[in-house]
């Protein structure tokens, strides 16, 4: 398994190519992050094209149990996100 990519390399690999400071960049980076959060709270996705869209759908509660005690116990209901490749990015990742 490979490093993984972190904020802060998306950072560097940007201040490399940009005539920016590091500040800067960063403060994009962080601009564009907040801007995809919100789309994906506010409108429940984010598509970018040739790459894949974010989706966040709510889940009912459910029966869970305690693996510790064996207790039942009832999960409440939440969100997640899902993050499907788009066609174009699956062909490249599966050539």
């Amino acid at each position: 398994m490979g490093k993984t990519l972190t904020k802060a390399d998306i950072v560097d690999s940007i201040y490399e190519k940009v005539d920016r400071n590091r500040a800067e960049v960063k403060s994009h980076v962080e601009s564009l992050l907040e801007i995809m959060k919100q789309a994906v709270k506010r409108d429940h996705s984010l598509l970018i094209s040739g790459f894949g869209k974010f989706e966040a759908y709510d889940k009912r509660a459910r029966k869970g149990r305690n693996p510790q005690t064996d207790e039942a116990i009832v999960l409440p209901p939440r969100k997640v996100v899902v993050f499907r490749l788009s066609r174009k990015f699956r062909a490249e990742l599966n050539p």
